[in-house]
């Protein structure tokens, strides 16, 4: 029942005809009265090879009826298993929807690190990482901003799962942070195929997904971009195969200058910077 349960290959018609008629011939040889029967029921389950643990089993006198059994089993467990997996992705889809819909209004600015945000993402995936995905990090100090910690989770959240999803979760996921001109930079890198050019300009825009069927609600990126709006952000990709980055860019406010930072030279020279020039 594992074995049929577990399968995935679809067999064509003509593929079916074939291994009907080969496990037909294999069962007749071991003197099994309903052959025929059996390996209508053994390719039904797509269990057609390494049959050697199931002859015990076939050759009983009630054996077509306890093959018939555990498949009838096998294929109440399939169901359930297709309708877990439709709640689950309509729990997603409804998640999406009601994140799309609105912004908590009663959430208030928070002085907040944007690397600590990320970091604490990567650990929540940490599972998916470790099975082959190298995580390069390239940090700079860089200031504490005022803005929506729990929205902004959600972008890198969005950013880090679509990497992995495009990476097969193989690959590498370079991060960078740092300082431009006058703005903060996050830079998210995947080692995936790319995205295709003529699409680019259109993944941030609603209910627009390259997944199948099923796999995405087309939200999560523009719900990253109304909250970068909300920011007063900005973000870009730029993609090609086995590199796509996604730049997140923060603009650095004065009141983002009002903390204590490690280095004294570092922040007396931001401050110069930009309230000599931008505030």
């Amino acid at each position: 029942m594992q074995r049929s349960l577990e399968a995935t290959v679809s067999f064509s018609t003509k593929e079916e005809r074939q291994l009907r008629r080969a496990l037909n011939r294999q069962l007749e040889e071991r003197g099994m009265v309903s052959a025929s029967a059996m390996a209508d029921t053994l390719v039904d389950m797509q269990v057609v090879q390494d049959l050697d643990p199931f002859f015990p089993l076939l050759e009983q006198a009630n054996g077509q009826e306890l093959l018939e059994s555990i498949y009838r089993i096998s294929g109440l467990q399939r169901s359930m298993r297709t309708i877990d997996t439709a709640v689950e992705r309509a729990a997603k889809v409804v998640y999406a929807l009601k994140s799309y819909a609105r912004f908590d209004p009663s959430e208030q600015k928070r002085l907040a690190d944007l690397q600590e945000g990320v970091e604490t993402v990567l650990t929540l995936y940490q599972n998916q990482l470790k099975r082959g995905v190298e995580v390069v990090r390239h940090y700079a100090e860089i200031p504490k901003i005022w803005c929506y910690p729990d929205e902004l989770s959600q972008v890198w959240t969005n950013i880090i799962h679509n990497a992995l999803q495009a990476m097969e979760n193989q690959g590498t996921l370079t991060i960078h942070t740092e300082p431009e001109d006058s703005w903060l930079q996050v830079r998210i890198t995947d080692s995936g195929p790319g995205i295709p050019p003529e699409i680019q300009d259109k993944i941030f825009k609603p209910f627009f997904t390259t997944k199948p069927p099923g796999e995405g609600s087309g939200l999560g990126l523009d719900i990253v971009k109304r909250i970068i709006d909300r920011h007063q952000g900005q973000i870009t990709v730029e993609s090609q195969p086995g590199a796509t980055t996604f730049v997140v860019s923060f603009p650095i406010q004065e009141q983002d200058l009002d903390q204590e930072i490690a280095d004294p030279a570092l922040k007396s020279a931001w401050v110069r910077k930009y309230r000599g020039s931008e505030f």
